[in-house]
């Protein structure tokens, strides 16, 4: 019975291979659906385009030197401009040296060509501004919203770079170095020192500062003055140029130690307030980067009529510094317990301090902005709440009074509140205290600063600004300084 069974159950077996198995084997062997691989096909295509676009506005075209890095900037400034631009009479004639583009261009490109060397490299697109922010939502077409916007993703430590745009195309630029009072070396410092931080060969750290100082000293027009006439920016703190053998090896270089740099002036993002005697402070790059007037007063009137929901706000982290650390703890805490506190608390695994919608949008819903001082005095933040409207609270006067004395009103209280020590466990009280009348007041103050604060667009035509911007209050002072060192040695003569 049981092989019986098995002989009737061969030919069902056989029957249903030929039948539904060869059905199911043809059907398995059939060719797919080319829908998915043409699905597939378009996303690859539609990410690689959004990949060149973002690499269009991110990045600016390369250049092979500093020349024909100037001409690029220079020619697409020409293609922009409209209307003619005199001189600032209060701007001296100042000549560019041409040096080698091992120290600024070639500093770019190596940036370009590596981006996670450094937290800044991917910022170092469009001359130093960084990406494209589009504020432009109606606009017709993203290429022409990113030609007209005013706004980038910049990094604070491209300060040395964002003037050299700056200055490349001055009116009160000379070509002839006998003609000029001010003499610059578009030096990229902050580069440099960004990508050496941890090189442990000191020597090395050290050889391009060297070389710059050697090739000046080979200038007649620096050996004319010692050159007491000549600046050059950096866009870090100055302890990063400062390496002492007393102290710590925390990565510095010596530039600023060295002979040929002591009569020089520096502008730098946080001058050492001790010892900084040829140093002098410039506003950290913010995100705003007006072509024009309107620009401005467009920015300026959309903070006026907005509401501020909100009395005081903190973006910031910790930090490794332990007496700034227990500040800021302390800080975060009061701001966790209050509902009239915002707070971005800033970590390494984070990126929210990296988004400047999310920075700009806190800062704009507070009255006041919190600004301790972390691992170094001075903060972009403080920038970033002038940009805002926010009115800056300080816990050290070295975090912008006695740094940026070139840039704000000669009386700290008109436009930022100082806390001292004994108020800093009850910040809430002692900001809520201040009348709202005195609140308006130093708001408009603050709003007032932002002209100058900001690093217009490379490609802005003087003319059209109508004011002047970070580097043009720079250049004043920078002529004020030479005019009054030239007048010492003529009567000493």
């Amino acid at each position: 019975m049981a092989s019986a069974a098995k002989d009737k159950e061969k030919p069902s077996l056989c029957f249903f291979f030929s039948s539904s198995a060869t059905s199911s084997f043809y059907r398995e062997i059939k060719p797919p659906s080319l829908l998915p691989r043409i699905r597939f096909v378009v996303f690859v295509l539609l990410c690689y385009v959004l990949w060149l676009r973002l690499l269009f506005f991110s990045f600016p075209l390369g250049s092979s030197s500093s020349a024909s890095y100037s001409a690029a900037a220079g020619h697409r400034h020409h293609q922009l401009s409209h209307s003619p631009e005199t001189c600032d009479p209060d701007i001296a004639p100042f000549y560019i040296h041409t040096i080698h583009p091992r120290f600024n261009a070639a500093l770019v490109r190596r940036c370009l060509s590596r981006l996670a060397c450094c937290d800044v490299c991917p910022y170092v697109g469009h001359l130093g501004l960084g990406r494209p922010l589009l504020r432009l939502p109606d606009a017709a077409d993203a290429v022409d919203a990113v030609r007209g916007t005013a706004w980038y993703a910049t990094h604070p430590s491209t300060a040395d770079m964002l003037f050299h745009a700056r200055v490349q195309r001055h009116p009160c630029r000379t070509m002839d170095p006998e003609a000029a009072v001010l003499f610059y070396v578009p030096f990229y410092a902050g580069l440099h020192a960004a990508a050496n931080f941890r090189q442990a060969n000191r020597t090395r750290r050290d050889a391009l500062a060297v070389d710059l100082a050697a090739h000046l000293s080979s200038l007649p027009a620096f050996r004319r003055r010692a050159g007491r006439d000549h600046f050059l920016a950096v866009g870090r703190p100055s302890r990063d140029f400062m390496r002492s053998p007393a102290g710590p090896d925390l990565g510095a270089n010596r530039l600023l130690l060295l002979p040929e740099v002591a009569n020089m002036t520096v502008l730098t993002v946080e001058r050492h307030p001790w010892e900084g005697r040829n140093q002098f402070g410039i506003p950290y790059p913010s995100y705003f980067h007006p072509r024009t007037a309107a620009d401005v007063a467009e920015w300026q009137a959309e903070l006026r009529w907005l509401g501020r929901t909100h009395l005081f706000a903190f973006v910031g982290g910790v930090g490794s510094d332990s007496e700034n650390a227990n500040t800021r703890t302390s800080i975060l805490k009061q701001c966790r317990m209050s509902d009239r506190c915002l707070a971005v608390e800033c970590k390494p695994d984070r990126h929210k301090c990296d988004d400047p919608d999310l920075i700009m949008d806190v800062m704009r819903r507070a009255d006041f902005c919190l600004q301790p001082p972390g691992e170094s005095f001075t903060r972009r933040s403080t920038f970033d709440s002038v940009l805002a409207g926010c009115i800056p609270v300080f816990f050290s006067e070295h975090t912008a009074h006695t740094q940026y004395r070139w840039y704000l009103p000669s009386r700290p209280g008109d436009w930022s509140v100082m806390l001292e020590p004994s108020q800093w466990n009850q910040i809430e009280d002692e900001l809520a205290r201040i009348p709202r009348v005195e609140v308006e007041r130093m708001r408009e103050v603050v709003i007032g600063l932002i002209p100058r604060m900001a690093y217009a667009h490379p490609d802005a035509n003087r003319s059209q600004l109508g004011f002047r911007d970070a580097v043009d209050v720079a250049l004043v002072e920078l002529t004020r300084r030479v005019r009054s060192i030239r007048n010492i040695e003529t009567n000493d003569r």
